[in-house]
């Protein structure tokens, strides 16, 4: 898979998240040096585990209608850890408690941490700077 297509679908599944109210949604892109089984990890947080679901709910419905589904899910009924693996990226969704304990991000202290703006394709970030000198200068800022 190419990159842009990747970086594409991580992209769709971090809008999705926050379109559900994902909070502190992170991604870290794996160091290829490591012995990483993936290429991105994200990670949100949710405040209950019905917000949970709902999130995870919606990552999975989003990236089905671009023709990807999972190849594994767990933590679903419990939700303190949702874990949706895409296998080239995997969504984690937490509690705050589960976050705090697991705490992938300083486990995976060599993967780069990218904001997830970064993953927006290049014409979409354009088009909407073109749009407006206002929406140029907010992104700018």
């Amino acid at each position: 898979m190419k990159s842009t297509e990747l970086r594409q679908r991580v992209a769709e599944a971090i809008q999705a998240a926050q379109s559900k109210k994902a909070e502190a949604v992170t991604v870290l892109e794996m160091d290829r040096e490591s012995p990483s089984f993936t290429d991105y990890f994200v990670i949100a947080s949710g405040s209950n585990p019905r917000q949970i679901q709902a999130i995870s709910d919606e990552v999975e419905q989003r990236l089905t209608r671009m023709g990807l589904h999972p190849t594994h899910v767990e933590g679903y009924s419990q939700a303190e850890w949702v874990l949706l693996d895409y296998v080239d990226f995997v969504v984690h969704v937490f509690s705050e408690k589960a976050r705090k304990y697991y705490d992938l991000e300083r486990l995976w202290k060599s993967a780069t941490r990218l904001h997830p703006s970064e993953l927006k394709p290049a014409r979409k970030r354009a088009a909407r700077s073109r749009s407006s000198p206002r929406a140029h200068k907010q992104a700018n800022s």
